[in-house]
């Protein structure tokens, strides 16, 4: 049967109880047997590895908790399965926490307009993350732009026309087939001449393998001169995700992700290895199909959620 990287965790924990914590030590607390420890830790790194935890990733995660429990004795105040849990969470929230973005808290002091590019590969939401960004944005008060940069796609031009309808943002858009770094080029023209706050810059859903349409990417970016360039990835995707980011941070530099279908990540591997993989923010989670459903991404609630259930802070 499936299980998920939650399922695997309190499992590891259940196990680890039983076999490392059982002896107890004067009173002093339980101590933790050496050797039994380091099976429990294999089984561990086993168990993020089949949920799509990257192998760096999972290796941290394992040294942590072993020089956190090395040599160690539980609390007697506290049950051994408690004990590991505080040192599993404490390890896999360093193991995920890199500097954040402020994304409003940015906008909101930036000069105008505010320009961000969205990059990554078909089929994971990007423009869907686009409308909600801008929904938020609006809501807030600020005044937003849209490129529909994808031109390779004519339903994507068609997709933002929707979009635009319903949430109220302006889009500029070509003919498809048109160059998508003058339509961003207008678009940032158009929102600096009207006193805009934000353009957001959709790009063609691309394969990171294709160096041509990769390096149209990069000439978007030179004609856009983004703030912030957000790569959009399918929490689905699990280790997939993690090497996409990995070739377009290296193709145009991101600043930050977005994750999307984090509501139906059984795994959660994808999740807890992006950022640290890259070195680069989770900034917003999408949770559904609704404009609402985007949050800011917060590790605690990250941590919480592989553990139990939590709910995000909203964006």
């Amino acid at each position: 049967m499936f299980k998920s990287l939650r399922d695997r965790l309190r499992g590891w924990k259940e196990k680890a109880d039983a076999e490392v914590g059982s002896e107890v030590v004067g009173e002093s607390g339980r101590k933790i047997d050496p050797k039994k420890l380091d099976e429990v830790l294999y089984d561990l790194e086993i168990a993020l590895l089949e949920s799509d935890v990257a192998f760096p990733v999972a290796k941290e995660i394992v040294d942590r908790l072993a020089e956190d429990l090395q040599g160690k004795r539980i609390s007697k105040d506290v049950t051994f399965e408690e004990g590991v849990e505080r040192a599993l969470r404490d390890a896999v929230t360093k193991a995920m926490t890199v500097p954040p973005i402020d994304f409003f808290g940015n906008l909101e002091k930036a000069p105008r307009p505010f320009v961000v590019m969205f990059v990554g590969v078909n089929g994971t939401g990007k423009t869907t993350a686009i409308a909600k960004v801008a929904y938020h944005a609006q809501r807030k008060g600020y005044t937003c732009v849209v490129a529909a940069g994808d031109t390779f796609r004519a339903g994507a031009i068609e997709q933002l026309e929707r979009h635009a309808e319903a949430v109220g943002f302006k889009l500029i858009k070509h003919a498809a087939g048109a160059d998508p770094a003058a339509v961003a080029f207008d678009a940032v023209e158009h929102a600096r001449a009207r006193g805009r706050d934000l353009v957001l810059v959709d790009t063609a859903g691309r394969m990171q393998t294709n160096q041509n349409l990769m390096d149209q990417m990069k000439k978007i970016k030179r004609v856009a001169e983004p703030h912030l360039i957000f790569f959009v990835g399918d929490a689905l995707a699990g280790n997939d995700a993690i090497e996409q980011a990995k070739q377009f941070h290296e193709a145009v530099g991101v600043d930050g992700i977005i994750l999307t279908k984090i509501d139906a990540d059984a795994k959660g591997g994808a999740a807890l290895s992006i950022a640290h993989t890259i070195g680069k923010p989770v900034v917003f989670v999408c949770l559904g199909q609704k404009y609402e459903d985007i949050r800011r991404f917060e590790v605690p609630w990250m941590v919480d959620r592989l553990f139990h259930e939590s709910e995000p802070t909203a964006a």
